[in-house]
């Protein structure tokens, strides 16, 4: 029995490892899909009618598609810093070339150097690989656009805690139906507490390996 529970401990432990993934801690940054209208209103450039645009449109999959709503409301330079204030965190494994030049800030060889390590398994990783070319302040702030995707059978609860806006009770729903056979399954067991669009919105930061 002793060592019984030794090999569960073990396999838990594994587990919980393979699964750390998450996304990266924000400070400043203002999620789109999450956003009150205030709160965008309150940022550079965004009139009512652009805020308004934005909360319909949700939930939002891709940054491409904040542009395409501000259209020509606002130069390019100007949104760029808005996009240093508004930006939904990228898929580090699987974002577009396109989208991933909008992150504020980043030059084409920085992109390079984003693209070189994939697939990421964990922030942790981000962290230590691009902490080779810019200070640790510079990661920290590239980290605010960022996520790695999680598995949802082998996450941790810290891991699906990392995903904006998530609740301690969806963290123990998500955690409740393991093991997940297909996104499916996701897709209807998570329905019976949110709607469809916040069911897409996080379904965005989850995968089953």
């Amino acid at each position: 029995m002793h060592i019984g529970r030794i090999i569960t401990t073990l396999v838990c432990v594994t587990l919980t490892q393979v699964g750390f993934a998450q996304v990266g801690a924000n400070s400043s940054v203002i999620n789109p899909n999450l956003a009150t209208k205030k709160e965008l209103t309150a940022l550079p450039g965004v009139t009512a009618s652009i805020a308004d645009a934005i909360i319909e449109a949700r939930p939002i999959a891709s940054n491409l598609k904040i542009d395409e709503i501000i259209g020509d409301a606002l130069s390019d330079q100007e949104k760029g810093k808005l996009r240093a204030r508004l930006f939904l965190p990228i898929n580090l494994n699987t974002v577009s070339d396109e989208e991933l030049a909008l992150v504020p800030g980043i030059s084409r060889k920085m992109e390079h150097e984003f693209e070189e390590y994939r697939p990421y398994t964990s922030i942790k990783q981000f962290q230590r690989e691009i902490g080779k070319y810019v200070d640790d302040e510079e990661v920290a702030r590239f980290e605010q656009y960022v996520f790695v995707p999680m598995d949802l059978n082998s996450a941790s609860s810290e891991a699906f805690r990392s995903i904006p806006g998530m609740t301690r009770r969806m963290v123990h729903e998500f955690e409740e139906y393991r093991r997940y056979t297909s996104m499916d399954q996701f897709r209807r067991e998570i329905g019976k507490y949110v709607d469809e669009d916040e069911v897409a919105r996080l379904e965005r930061y989850v995968y089953i390996k």
